[in-house]
């Protein structure tokens, strides 16, 4: 029986990720920062919680150490724990900046140098991160946290060169939008006291945005496209999840010049917005 153990499981894809290779007959190590209050997983058949915070290097090599005392060993890890900050970049705080890149960007590199040397001994292991069609192309809003998936791509694409000779394979799942609280609780939405010059260009790409979550698929069909990442032999790099749109998207970036692809962007998340003219 494989093992998988999955970064930020306490909501949204992570949790559903747990439940999904539960079914599938796979142990799961589902770590959480606070697994004490998790009352969902633990009931799951195969699946164990762990504490694990993605910025402590001693609780992931904890966490990586009771998941192999527990199933024997690891398989598959994937990095998933993250969230979004949202707002006009002059808004941005040092510290709103710091943490969205220790915990999209560094987390995920503290917990796939804790891996690596396990992996690399037994010659065989794959890490999955979860990113986002954010991590190729952009949103108004967004500054900061395409910051951080763009970090994230360009992370993974260069370690899996040094990683294929040892038979490890990076895998990037890229979602479009989800419905999940990443739209809601797990957002850190950027505000800065007198500073208003902004507001009604957030109000506007905010409402559009939340529309696209709002009719966005749940995270199931993430889940389902981590499985198969993990179950792919190949070393194939990247899996684009999410609606039929975001495909398109993806391949409109790719064709398009980028200031007709702009348009299409504006045309849609802009929506309704009306620019003062001076």
């Amino acid at each position: 029986m494989k093992t998988v153990l999955i970064t930020g499981t306490s909501s949204g894809i992570g949790k559903a990720t747990a439940r999904y290779f539960s079914e599938q007959g796979w142990n799961v190590a589902a770590t959480m920062r606070n697994p004490a209050k998790e009352t969902d997983l633990n009931q799951l058949p195969n699946v164990k919680l762990f504490a694990l915070d993605v910025m402590d290097s001693a609780s992931i090599a904890r966490a990586i150490v009771e998941t192999q005392a527990a199933f024997g060993g690891i398989d598959v890890v994937v990095n998933n724990a993250g969230y979004g900050a949202v707002g006009p970049f002059e808004a941005a705080t040092d510290e709103q900046i710091r943490r969205q890149f220790d915990t999209n960007v560094f987390g995920v590199m503290n917990v796939t140098r804790e891996i690596l040397p396990y992996f690399r001994e037994r010659r065989n292991g794959t890490i999955i991160n979860v990113t986002s069609m954010g991590g190729l192309i952009t949103f108004p809003i967004y500054s900061i946290y395409h910051g951080t998936k763009w970090a994230v791509e360009g992370f993974a694409e260069a370690l899996s060169f040094e990683l294929r000779p040892f038979n490890i394979r990076v895998k990037n799942v890229e979602p479009g939008a989800i419905k999940t609280d990443f739209y809601d609780r797990s957002q850190d939405i950027l505000t800065k006291p007198g500073l208003t010059a902004y507001d009604e260009y957030v109000r506007v790409t905010m409402e559009n945005s939340q529309k696209q979550g709002a009719d966005a698929p749940g995270p199931i069909v993430v889940a389902k496209t981590i499985f198969k990442a993990a179950t792919d032999s190949s070393f194939r790099l990247r899996y684009v999840t999410g609606n039929a749109l975001t495909p398109t998207l993806l391949f409109l970036r790719r064709l398009l010049p980028l200031s007709w692809f702009h348009g299409i962007v504006k045309s849609v998340v802009e929506k309704g917005f009306k620019p003062q003219v001076a």
